[in-house]
This record gives C-alpha cells, structure tokens and sequence, in this order.
C-alpha cells in the first residue's frame, strides 16, 4: 500500500523540521535563524590547473538544467534569455549554465542548446547577460542512450543493459558508440571548450551524470575495448577529454558535474509506488553496492581523487537519473507524468545526497564541492542551507528547480528578507512533466509567465489523463 508522507510545506518551523527528520532517524543540520552576514555570504574560491583561481562572491550557485525551448538548431530564444537573465537577478554568485549539446545529434531534445561555430556568438549574448561578477560556465553534455535529436529515441548507449535497453528500444550491439566514435567525440568536447572559452564562460563542465553519456561509461562494467571494464578503462574518456580540453583551451577552468551514487532503474508497483527493477544481470551501479540499491562511495572519492589530480578544483554532486531512479536526483512530493509515487519520505532522498556530498567534502578538502538535492527543503532550505556549510558538509549550496519558482531565492536570503512563500518550489514536478511531453520547460505553477501560457492548457489536459491512470 502507499505511504502518504508529510508534506515538508506543512512543517510551520525548524524545529517541526527537525522533529521529522529525528523521527525518520536522518542527520541533517537545521539552523534556528539564517544570517544576513553569515557563511552564506561568504566568499568562496576554486583553483584550476591552467585557468588559475576563480572567485565566488558568495556560496549560492545556479545549477544547470536541461532546457526544451531553443530553436531546431540549438540556438537560445527569448524564453532562454529570460531564464538567464533570471539567472543574472537572482543573487547567486556562481551559475553553472545549462546542458549544452556538444554535436547535435547528442541533444536529448529537439530544443536542447547545441555548441559550434554557428552557435557561439548567440552563447555569447546568454553570458553577457550575467553579472561580470558571477563566476559563470556551461555544461558540455552528450546524451548517450537518451538521446532524442529530432524528439525520436536515437539511443547510442555505452553499454548494453537489459533493463535501460528495453525502455530505450535499444536491440543489437550496433547501437553503442564505437571506441573510434567516442575518440571523435573527446575532440568534440575540446573544440566545444574552446568555443565556451571566446564566448567568455569561466569553465565547462565536462557532464558525468543522469544517465547520459559520461555518467553510464563510468558504470560500463559490461562494456568491452579502452573505454569500459575497469576503473581505469570507465574513466579512460572522461580523463582523455580533460586532457583535449587542457591543450586546447588552457585558459577555461574545467569543472565536473558528476552522479556521486545511482541505483538500478525504478519501475511504478502494483500501486503506483516506486520499487527496484532488479536482477542478477545487471551491473552494479557507479556508486552503488552490489546489490544496486545500497550506496558504496568507493569509486566516488576514487573519481574525486582522479578529478583533483587531472587540476580540476570544482565538482558539484547530484544522483542517479531523472529517467529511471528520479526520486534519488530530485526528491519530490509530487511525481512527474513518467515517474512513480516516492518509494520513501523525499527528505530520505534530500539526506542521501547531503551525506554524500558531505562524505566527499570531508575526504577533499582541496576541492570545491557544490551540493545538490535541496529544493524539497521549501521554505527551510536557508536553514539546512546555513548550517550544511557551517558544518562543513558543502563549499556552495545549489539551486536547481527553486530557481524556477523563485529565482531571486539567494537574493533575498543575502539581504536578510524573508522567503516569499508563494514561490516556493512545492515541487508538483511541472518543469519536468511539462518538457517530457513536448512543451516548453519552465514552472506553470508559480511563474505567471508560464501559468499564462496556452501550453499551460495542454499541461493541465496531461495531468489530469495521469490521475485518472492512478499516477
């Protein structure tokens, strides 16, 4: 039978928060009060090998996401440049700009961002918009196994997997990227890098998460040739293309943005709950025990070492894939349209990643750790916020689906106002439900930008056909 959760909305003060998160036996600091001058509005710095040292103004970053709205050949549009210049207003110092394809054809959507000489200028025009004091950069991605170019599934896998293989319609061996392929693609990500670099981005992120390309090599224990097997061979492309990027383009800092643990994929029980997809023939997850469900940092600090000595000083952790496990990556109340009901309390999930990201912060003091996962906290996210950095648990707090709803959230956190708590995420999962059927990516609920739009029609009609499914 489901389980109905307390909504974290409904909790009136950090003490109530507290009491939950003692009652579901989770260590996670709250603070009673959030500061103005507090640690949040410190500065903080990151060193890179050959770019040098960047500086943040304070420990507030914009995560990336996946955009659905640029045009058919992966330019921004003015929905893009309204999310960026939400961006620029929103009092993070730091904003690690959205997924940004590295050939077209490794778009996970038709209206994803591409990077190439076409490109760059309208790239360009994306940072101008930014603060010059924001520390500012871009993700470099390939979709792998997800991606959708032209909104059909053209999945080019790292691995064969039986159960991702199924659901991606992947069939033979003749659809994962070849060794001479992935050789071509480490010259994609350079040239992109260098492209980001006269476009004025302060770093790229080299993509090592949810599912896609980076992220499922670094779990490609099944996968024959240089680039799978062993850790050494799981990690081959992402250090040759550190490498590609270093001689290339030395003057742009490189920065990694990487699933510090996954589990096998999820699938919606008998009511709608999710459970594991499990079986002896899957592989055991990057991060992930052997069992696949349970949590084995190993090769995590294993890959934070190997990012530290390749002369990379920014890592911002995240988990699993918003494709087969999404309640590890973005724990919500509210499930999106492809999901599953929560198979645990979203602070579960809010508590494994700050662990983790936290474990990694202790073992790597000389890198700069970004932590994800705290959208759910609502309308106490300045308080974990706080006393996560106070603790040492985090170098910098990332907001992700918050800065949808609300993204001026740091701003009014750094001048000591108090949230506006009518846009606060509650995450409803809109932003998700939204794109994966086509529409344009953005928060229908509480941006009246969005709740405008005739779109937010058609979002309404899809919601109500999940209900009436049992979703």
């Amino acid at each position: 039978m489901s389980t109905r959760h307390p909504q974290v909305k409904n909790l009136d003060s950090p003490h109530a928060l507290r009491a939950r998160l003692e009652e579901l036996g989770l260590d996670v600091p709250v603070a009673d009060t959030v500061s103005a001058t507090g640690s949040l509005a410190d500065a903080v710095s990151f060193n890179d090998a050959t770019a040098g040292t960047l500086s943040s103004p304070n420990r507030f970053a914009v995560l990336p996401m996946e955009g659905w709205d640029g045009t058919a050949d992966g330019r921004p549009t003015e929905l893009v440049r309204r999310r960026w210049q939400r961006f620029a207003d929103s009092g993070c110092g730091l904003v690690w700009g959205e997924a940004t394809a590295v050939v077209p054809d490794g778009r996970a959507n038709p209206n994803q961002l591409v990077i190439n000489e076409t490109t760059v200028e309208d790239l360009a025009g994306l940072r101008a918009l930014l603060d010059p004091a924001q520390v500012a950069g871009i993700q470099l991605t390939h979709s792998g196994r997800w991606a959708k170019p032209d909104g059909t599934a053209q999945p080019r896998p790292a691995q064969r997997h039986r159960v991702l293989d199924d659901r991606t319609g992947v069939t033979s061996d003749t659809a994962l990227l070849s060794d001479d392929e992935l050789d071509e693609l480490i010259e994609r990500f350079a040239e992109a890098a260098l492209l980001a670099s006269q476009a004025g981005f302060d770093f790229v992120d080299i993509k090592c998460c949810h599912g896609y390309l980076l992220h499922e090599l670094l779990g490609a224990r099944n996968r024959p040739g240089r680039f799978g097997g062993d850790f050494q061979g799981r990690t081959r492309f992402f250090r040759e293309a550190v490498a590609a990027v270093r001689d290339r383009a030395p003057s742009i800092a490189i920065a990694v943005r990487v699933s510090a643990f996954d589990q096998v994929p999820f699938r919606s029980g008998a009511d709608g709950v999710g459970e594991p997809d499990t079986g002896a023939d899957l592989p055991t997850p990057f991060g992930g025990g052997a069992d696949g469900v349970s949590v084995d940092l190993a090769e995590t600090h294993a890959f934070v070492d190997l990012a530290r000595e390749l002369g990379i000083g920014l890592v911002c952790t995240t988990a699993g894939s918003p494709y087969y496990n999404p309640h590890l990556q973005r724990p919500a109340y509210f499930p999106p349209s492809d999901g599953y009901k929560p198979p645990e309390d979203p602070l579960v999930g809010v508590a494994r990643q700050l662990t983790a990201t936290a474990s990694l912060r202790a073992a790597h003091p000389d890198v700069t750790i970004i932590g994800s996962g705290y959208s759910y906290l609502q309308d106490w996210l300045p308080e974990v916020a706080q006393a996560v950095v106070d603790r040492s648990g985090a170098d910098m707090i990332g907001l992700g689906r918050m800065i949808l709803s609300y993204p001026h959230l740091a701003a009014d956190v750094l001048a000591g106002r108090s949230l506006d708590r009518r846009l606060v995420c509650r995450t409803f999962s809109d932003c998700t439900t939204a794109p994966r059927h086509g529409l344009v990516s953005g928060c229908y609920p509480l941006d009246d930008f969005y709740n405008s739009r005739p779109e937010r029609i058609e979002l309404a009609a899809i919601k109500r056909e999940v209900r009436q499914k049992g979703l």
